[in-house]
């Protein structure tokens, strides 16, 4: 039986609850973007005013730009069944619920704010384990330990990076990771636009 769970999340950690919400509203469709009843599960089960986000814009945003991550994150699988998913700002994302093969690594990276949150609803086990720590922090890199190849998926992370601290991080998967494959979203001062390339 679900119960109530109260936050403690900074402001910028407490937007992980709009992709979430999106994800749990999607799923009450009948015919989605994409199915998560683990999202449905998760927003029931947390105390806190959901409905706030009801007349956003961006809800739908937030549950397509997880469709086209989705999509990207099935693709390398496809290509790469016993490859390794980091998942960097996972918040509350159930994607590997969504699109595990049961072959895959996964790493879900976060502040430990975050991280603590989210093994309240999720467990590590022999291929999925949560690293708590900042993505600007080269520590991290250390528990990231699987043969790869590598997926790094950064979904509404970087923009709230400052330009500095997005090439420091793409040099630190660059240099750690070599010939890595990062998905990300960017934002410029009218949109924000999905993108895939290869680290080399």
């Amino acid at each position: 039986m679900m119960t109530d769970r109260g936050l403690h999340l900074g402001t910028v950690q407490e937007t992980l609850l709009i992709p979430l919400y999106g994800r749990a509203v999607e799923n009450r469709k009948p015919q989605p973007a994409l199915r998560d009843p683990r999202a449905e599960d998760i927003v029931a089960s947390i105390d806190y005013d959901f409905a706030r986000f009801d007349n956003l814009p961006s809800l739908i945003g937030t549950v397509l730009r997880t469709s086209l991550f989705d999509r990207w994150v099935t693709d390398f699988l496809t290509a790469h069944p016993t490859g390794t998913v980091v998942e960097i700002g996972v918040g509350l994302n159930t994607r590997n619920e969504r699109l595990d093969n049961g072959q895959a690594h996964w790493f879900d990276l976060d502040l430990p704010d975050v991280i603590d949150l989210r093994r309240t609803f999720f467990t590590d086990s022999p291929r999925r384990t949560m690293i708590a720590a900042s993505v600007i922090d080269e520590a991290w890199t250390d528990a990231v330990k699987s043969p790869g190849p590598y997926l790094f998926s950064a979904e509404a992370v970087l923009p709230f990076l400052s330009e500095a601290q997005v090439r420091h991080v793409v040099g630190l998967i660059a240099g750690r990771f070599p010939g890595s494959l990062p998905a990300l979203d960017t934002a410029g001062q009218a949109s924000s636009t999905p993108r895939t390339s290869t680290t080399r």
